[in-house]
């Protein structure tokens, strides 16, 4: 195979806009968050059409078949051509949703008081000993 075939991982996922950057990407690979072929990647992992992803970005996953080789971020309509979401991924991304839009929305009430800032410590201090 050439160079011309194969790319970073990081540089692909920039290419294909599921990162703004390549150090993003490279955090999200590093963290763990990113698989190549069910193997936990490095940045440097090299990706080639046939190659299968799965990128954790939460509360979503997106798992891709790569599709195309870029190296440089290009048009959103161009990033599309280089990867195929598969159809379960796609269904659980949209259960996902459905169920974060149907959750009513958070009411911030201001600054919270002394009382409640207080209860809050007691509520994190149980959820560490548990």
């Amino acid at each position: 195979m050439s160079g011309a075939d194969r790319v970073r991982v990081d540089q692909w996922l920039v290419a294909a806009r599921f990162f703004k950057t390549r150090g993003l990407a490279a955090e999200a690979i590093d963290a763990g968050r990113v698989s190549v072929n069910g193997e936990r990647a490095k940045p440097s992992k090299v990706v080639k059409p046939g190659d299968t992803l799965e990128i954790r970005r939460p509360p979503f996953e997106h798992v891709v078949k790569v599709l195309g080789i870029a190296e440089r971020r290009g048009p959103a309509s161009e990033a599309q051509k280089l990867y195929e979401e598969t159809a379960e991924s796609r269904a659980k991304r949209d259960a996902v949703s459905a169920e974060l839009k149907s959750m009513p929305p958070p009411v911030f009430k201001g600054r919270p008081t002394k009382r409640d800032r207080r209860t809050l410590e007691r509520f994190n201090r149980r959820q560490d000993e548990d």
